[in-house]
Formats: C-alpha cells, sequence, structure tokens
C-alpha cells in the first residue's frame, strides 16, 4: 500500500509532536514580497484583492512557491464579517480600516444579525482554488477575527491604541455590546463552517486585542465568545482544528486553553518562555514566538532568538511562527535565513 504523505502541521495539531516543527509566518503573504506588490497593484484596493478569487489565491500561495511553508493561510481580513453584515468598510491607504462607528445603543439597534454570505463567495472560491494547487501536506488555514477585537473596531471605527472606546461601551451598555459580540458569534461560526467545506484544513481565530482586559472582560468578552464559536464550529465538524490566538493574554491562557477546547494557541513574543512551556504546551500545541523585529534584524541576533525559541519548545508540540505579523520592510534573506536555522 502507498504511504500516505506526511502533513506536518495537521499532525502536530492532532497531537504528534515533529522532530522539526512545521513553519509558516502570520501575514506570510504581503508587502515584504515583490510579487505580492506587483499583484496588489493589478488588484487595485484591498479588498478589492481580497475578494478577487484568482488573485487572492495567488498571492496566498507565493509565500508557499518562494519558502516552502508548511501551511498557506488564505489572503483575506477579519473585517469581512462586518462588510457581510452590510456595514460600510474601507481602507485607508496608510490609515487602516474605517467602519461605521456603533458606539451607542441606538446604532447597535441598525446593525443586522445574519450576514449576506454571499458577498464572502469570493472568499471561499480562492480556498477552493488553493486547496487544488496545493500539495497534499501543505495545510491550507482559513481564518476570522474574535468577536472581541472584530467589535472594537465596529464600535471605534477604526483602530485605536488602546481599544478605550469599545471597552468603555462594554462597561457602559453591556447588553448593547453583548449584541455586537452575539451576532459575531454566530456569523462567524457561519463563516468557518462555509471555509472548511471550501477546503480548509485549519481554523485560527485572531483575537489580536485580547491582552488589553482586564481578567473578568477577558473571560466575559474573549474567552466566552470563542469557546462559542469552537463549540458551534465543532458541532456541524466534531474534529475541526483550531488555533486560538489572544495575543498579549500572558498568564491567563491556561484558562483560556481550558475554557475553549482549542487544539492549539498562538503565543507572542512577550509571554514568559518556561510558564508556557509547562502551563500550556503541556496542554495544546504551542505556535510562535518570534519577535517579528528580530527577523527584521537578522545576522547573529535572529540565529540566537530562533535557537532560544527552539530550545525551549520544539521538544513538545510545536508550530515555528513569529509571534504576530511579518513586518513589511523584512528582508527575504532572513526569511530564508530564519528557515535555515529552523530546518537545521
Amino acid at each position: 500500500m502507498p504511504q500516505s504523505p506526511t502533513k506536518p502541521f495537521s499532525d502536530v495539531l492532532s497531537g504528534e509532536r515533529q522532530a522539526i516543527p512545521p513553519v509558516w509566518m502570520m501575514r506570510q503573504a504581503g508587502r515584504y514580497l515583490p510579487e505580492y506588490r506587483e499583484v496588489r497593484a493589478k488588484a487595485g484596493g484591498f479588498l478589492d484583492l481580497c475578494f478577487n478569487p484568482e488573485l487572492a489565491a495567488e498571492v496566498t500561495l507565493q509565500p508557499i512557491r518562494r519558502f516552502g511553508f508548511d501551511a498557506a493561510i488564505i489572503f483575506s481580513d477579519i473585517l469581512v464579517i462586518p462588510y457581510a453584515l452590510g456595514r460600510s468598510v474601507r481602507f485607508e491607504v496608510g490609515e487602516g480600516p474605517r467602519l461605521e462607528p456603533l458606539d451607542d445603543p441606538a446604532k447597535v439597534g441598525t446593525l443586522a444579525t445574519q450576514a449576506d454570505f454571499g458577498k464572502l463567495a469570493p472568499v471561499f472560491e480562492a480556498l477552493s482554488i488553493v486547496r487544488g494547487a496545493l500539495g497534499a501536506e501543505i495545510a491550507l488555514i482559513g481564518f476570522c477575527g474574535a468577536p472581541w477585537t472584530v467589535a472594537t473596531y465596529m464600535v471605534a471605527g477604526h483602530g485605536t491604541p488602546d481599544q478605550a472606546r469599545a471597552r468603555m461601551m462594554a462597561y457602559r451598555h453591556p447588553e448593547a455590546f453583548a449584541k455586537i459580540i452575539d451576532v459575531l458569534v454566530d456569523n462567524s461560526i457561519e463563516y468557518l463552517l462555509a471555509q472548511l467545506a471550501a477546503g480548509a484544513d485549519v481554523l485560527q481565530i485572531f483575537d489580536t486585542w485580547a491582552g488589553v482586559l482586564p481578567p473578568a472582560e477577558f473571560a466575559r468578552w474573549s474567552v466566552e465568545p470563542t469557546r462559542r464559536i469552537i463549540e458551534g464550529v465543532r458541532a456541524k465538524v466534531p474534529d475541526a482544528k483550531i488555533i486560538g490566538f489572544p495575543r498579549g493574554a500572558g498568564a491567563q491562557l491556561p484558562s483560556y486553553v481550558e475554557a475553549t477546547g482549542v487544539n492549539a494557541v498562538s503565543i507572542d513574543w512577550t509571554a514568559e518562555p518556561a510558564f508556557i512551556r509547562e502551563r500550556v504546551q503541556s496542554r495544546v500545541a504551542v505556535q510562535g514566538t518570534l519577535d517579528p523585529l528580530v527577523l527584521i534584524t537578522g545576522g547573529t541576533a535572529l540565529d540566537r532568538a530562533v535557537d532560544n525559541v527552539m530550545a525551549t519548545f520544539a521538544q513538545g508540540r510545536f508550530i515555528f511562527n513569529l509571534g504576530h505579523g511579518i513586518q513589511p520592510e523584512t528582508p527575504i534573506a532572513h526569511v530564508e535565513q530564519m528557515l535555515r536555522r529552523v530546518r537545521g
């Protein structure tokens, strides 16, 4: 009988340690690649690229062709759910996303409860194209933003340094804020299930702003909505493999892992390594934790940082990644240096 191809990324999520950890990078399809910049110029705006299946598939595949990563992540954005809910979403060059703010209960009353997933059909088509182009050994990751993080942009209408507007609304008008969260939970479940049906092997839930929340609010607005999404997805796909990324959660990571049921948790570069190894990696696979700035730096600093990450985590279930997305100014040669160091 012919042997089935090895799937190092998926195998780690199934509980199998790999001698050489699988590698990918958040935002690996992006502005640090000249081939991406060419496609982006052809596409026009950022959302135009997200919603062009052929071009979105092309930029998803570019880093796989160049670097041979063990996973591809579909090129899209966490704010496509608000877009499908009928909210105005646009991306200003150099300024980031701009949305209609939902900053008081009266405005929350205008929020649709059911997304128009026909608007996101190009994302599902791109997933299908990519899955057909990838080797069976390479995982395809679909994703969504966690309700808390998506809600912070919906409330303020843009990103802020500490997401104070969303935090204040959650304190002042918890019922209205909970309505936003509930709508995002329900539609994220449907969105993730559609991504699995389109060809995604693994899902990741990005909670970029989880770390600004105090413990009680973290449990209410980050952990519980994520738990509900995972429960909803697994009600239809019981063996769905899901990675959580509550960035900045630190000491709250063990409770996040226990409550949500994630197969792996992505760790930023500020977390205390011994704590993560002993309290988190003992329960689930860990993904991360390289500082994106040391990848820009390169040289001996990069070698030393990669070696430290490997020494800390590679004896357990581990996926090598950055602690956040790769920066546009990162030299391609440094990515190649990192891969040589990891794969040895």
